[in-house]
């Protein structure tokens, strides 16, 4: 699956509250920036992930139920990314996600 206008569209309104808020076309599926800084992914499937390192925003993401991005390698070992996903009612409050989007670029 490949993302269209229309999940750019949900990307960029959520985030709106960002300075200098951009995305772009990755392998299927967009990074998002503001103000260079890529502080979330959606994948092609059209998940939503907010980037933290190990630290305290991560585990505050974890605490809210949030999971990390996982996938298995080629070679069967498992890979975690920095990419967590983004909690459900941040998906429907352009506040809340945008507060959750600040926390992950302070914490970058």
């Amino acid at each position: 699956m490949t993302l269209g206008a229309a999940d750019t569209a949900f990307a960029r309104e959520l985030f709106s509250d960002l300075p200098d808020l951009s995305a772009r076309k990755m392998f299927g599926g967009m990074g998002i920036y503001s103000q260079g800084v890529i502080f979330a992914i959606m994948r092609s499937d059209g998940v939503l992930l907010i980037k933290a390192q190990e630290g305290p925003f991560a585990d505050r993401l974890a605490a809210m139920g949030c999971y990390r991005w996982t996938y298995v390698r080629k070679d069967g070992k498992a890979s975690a990314m920095p990419y967590w996903t983004v909690p459900q009612d941040a998906l429907d409050d352009p506040d809340k996600a945008a507060q959750l989007a600040r926390e992950a670029l302070a914490a970058l």
